[in-house]
C-alpha cells in the first residue's frame, strides 16, 4: 500500500494475518530506505514493527495512551499516524522529529527523548482517568534497558502497590547502549527461559475447575499449588510479586501469539 497516504491506524482493525505481514514487510523496506539518507534510529524500529501493528489495530489510539521508551522505536507508530509523507525530513531543521512529538500529532501523547520516564507519565494518565471515571487503556512500551533505570522501578513500585489499571508492555530485546548489568537483568533473563509458565498455570486452572467444589481447604489448596507451580517454572516472579499479572515471554512479532495474549 501507498504508506505516504496513510492518515489515521484505524484500517487495521478490518486487516487479516495476511494483510498485516505484507504491510510488516513494506514498513521495513520504507525505514530502510529513507533512514540510509537521512539516519536516524534504524535496528530499534525493525525490531518493533509487528508490535506497533499489533497494538494499533487492538487499542484505539489517541484515546488509548500509546507511550513509547525509549522514545526512538516510535517510527513504526508516526508512520501508522500519518507522518510517512515527511520522512524526507526525519531529524533535520523543522523536519519530523525523531521522538514522539505531541505538536506533530495527536496519537503522541508523552514526549521524551530517551529512556525510562514512560512507567511514571502511564501511572499519572492513568490516575488522571480514573479520577475523572473515563474508560481507556493505558499502554507504555518500555524496553528492558529502559526498565533498569530508577524512575521505571519508582514507577513500576507505584503501578503496583496502587493496583492502577494499567498495561505494560516490556519489549525485552536486550538492546541498549551499553550492555544490560545488574540483578534485574538477571530476572529478565530468568524469564526469558521460562516461557512455559502462563500455559501451565492455564492447564492447572482447568483442572481445579473441573473438580467439585469442596469448600475452603481445596480452594486454599489450589492457590498454593498455583504458587508453588508459579516459582517452580519462573524461578521468582519479580513482577507478580510487584503486584502484576504477568503474561509472557512471547514472540513479538507472532501476530497469532499476540492476539492471543
Amino acid at each position: 500500500m501507498d504508506l505516504e497516504a496513510i492518515q489515521d491506524p484505524g484500517f487495521l482493525k478490518s486487516y487479516s494475518k495476511k494483510q498485516l505481514s505484507q504491510l510488516a514487510e513494506e514498513i521495513r523496506s520504507f525505514l530502510i530506505s529513507k533512514l540510509s539518507v537521512t539516519g536516524g534510529h534504524l535496528g530499534p524500529n525493525l525490531g518493533v514493527v509487528e508490535l506497533t501493528l499489533m497494538l494499533h489495530k487492538l487499542y484505539d489510539s489517541p484515546k488509548d495512551k500509546l507511550i513509547f521508551d525509549v522514545g526512538h522505536q516510535a517510527y513504526v507508530h508516526k508512520i501508522l499516524t500519518g507522518r510517512a509523507d515527511r520522512f524526507d525530513t526525519l531529524k533535520q531543521y523543522q523536519g519530523l522529529c525523531g521522538y514522539p512529538k505531541m505538536s506533530e500529532s495527536e496519537h503522541d501523547v508523552w514526549e521524551a527523548g530517551h529512556s525510562s520516564t514512560s512507567l511514571s507519565a502511564a501511572m499519572g494518565m492513568a490516575a488522571a482517568r480514573d479520577l475523572k471515571s473515563e474508560n481507556n487503556h493505558v499502554l507504555p512500551i518500555i524496553g528492558d534497558g529502559a526498565l533498569t533505570g530508577g524512575m521505571a522501578l519508582e514507577a513500576l513500585n507505584h503501578i503496583g502497590h496502587e493496583q492502577t489499571n494499567v498495561t505494560v508492555i516490556l519489549n525485552d530485546n536486550e538492546m541498549s547502549i551499553a550492555p544490560n548489568v545488574g540483578a534485574l537483568h538477571n530476572v529478565l533473563g530468568r524469564l526469558r527461559s521460562t516461557g512455559g509458565y502462563r500455559r501451565a498455570k492455564e492447564d492447572l486452572e482447568y483442572v481445579i475447575k473441573k473438580i467439585p467444589a469442596l469448600g475452603g481447604p481445596l480452594s486454599s489448596t489450589a492457590e498454593r499449588m498455583k504458587d508453588s507451580l508459579k516459582y517452580l517454572l519462573s524461578k521468582g516472579m519479580f513482577f507478580e510479586e510487584m503486584g502484576f499479572t504477568y503474561y509472557g515471554p512471547i514472540d513479538g512479532h507472532d501476530f497469532d501469539d499476540f492476539i492471543t495474549t
